[in-house]
């Protein structure tokens, strides 16, 4: 039994240094690519990220044959094309954020709907058993992440928004990561998935009421700033939260555990950007209309 532990033990250590090893990486490649490139590269990139996860949702939708990815993902990319031409995105900022908002504001209905198939989850699975409607869902899901950065990065200090909510989602990860093995006792939705927690959740809203409190310090604002500020963090992780349990969702209805292999101890691209997948277009949404001055 010793024995076992101890490889158990080994296991758990070797699998925590590969999924930190790759999250560095992954971590310097984002960071180069926001803060040493233009907007058409940032964009790019996001496409051809977004694109690959849209490979992988292909698996999630029960799309059986590669040629039927290859042409969802064509599809996928007509519609980014279609709104970075409607967007003006052959400019070197996009400013048409009008526009942008005007397209969030149709995907609220979404949003609501995604809840309660979580809340409700297996029996929501009536309505999206087909593979047809799940392959219009990770439209759903996917391709607002892209037009969010687009608007974010239009305007003023649009890659420190950026950067900030990806800080967000991630210590809202390491945060319910590391309190809900801890405390973890009472399921935040046990039949999506067993291993989150609501102290897991608490434990993604203190530290990010941490990272609130010292940023406020250093931008040293005034009380409504400071105020809008913890909305728009709390209301990004949340959206965070129910970005993960939706992805898990499908992914549980499939039976597999990730998305994919592509990157070493994380699972695929797909299970690396869950949280950002509601996380963008929520924050991005609610912050046009917070008119918070960075």
């Amino acid at each position: 039994m010793v024995s076992g532990m101890k490889h158990h033990q080994a296991k758990v250590i070797s699998v925590l240094k590969q999924r930190i090893s790759t999250a560095v990486i992954i971590s310097m490649v984002f960071t180069t690519v926001l803060f040493f490139f233009n907007a058409d590269v940032i964009l790019f990139f996001s496409a051809i990220v977004i694109l690959y996860a849209g490979w992988e949702w292909g698996n999630l939708a029960g799309l059986q044959f590669s040629y039927i990815k290859f042409l969802y993902c064509l599809f996928m990319l007509a519609i980014i094309a279609s709104l970075s031409f409607l967007m003006g995105a052959d400019r070197s900022l996009l400013t048409f954020t009008d526009t942008g908002k005007s397209i969030l504001e149709c995907l609220i209905p979404w949003w609501i709907l995604a809840i309660y198939w979580i809340n409700s989850y297996p029996r929501g699975t009536i309505f999206w058993r087909s593979p047809l409607v799940r392959g219009i869902i990770g439209l759903l899901i996917l391709i607002p992440v892209w037009l969010s950065l687009s608007i974010l990065i239009s305007l003023d200090h649009g890659k420190l928004l950026i950067a900030g909510v990806i800080l967000i989602v991630a210590l809202s990860d390491i945060g319910a990561y590391f309190v809900g093995i801890r405390f973890g006792k009472h399921k935040l939705s046990k039949n999506v998935s067993p291993n989150k927690t609501w102290e897991g959740f608490l434990g993604a809203i203190i530290v990010n009421v941490i990272f609130v409190t010292f940023l406020g310090l250093f931008l040293k604002t005034n009380l409504i700033n400071i105020i809008i500020l913890f909305s728009l963090v709390m209301i990004t992780v949340l959206s965070s939260v129910i970005g993960d349990l939706l992805i898990s969702m499908f992914k549980r209805h499939r039976g597999i555990k990730d998305s994919g292999n592509i990157l070493p101890g994380h699972g695929g691209i797909l299970d690396r950007m869950d949280g950002h997948t509601m996380a963008f277009p929520i924050f991005t949404l609610v912050f046009i209309y917070s008119n918070f001055q960075v």
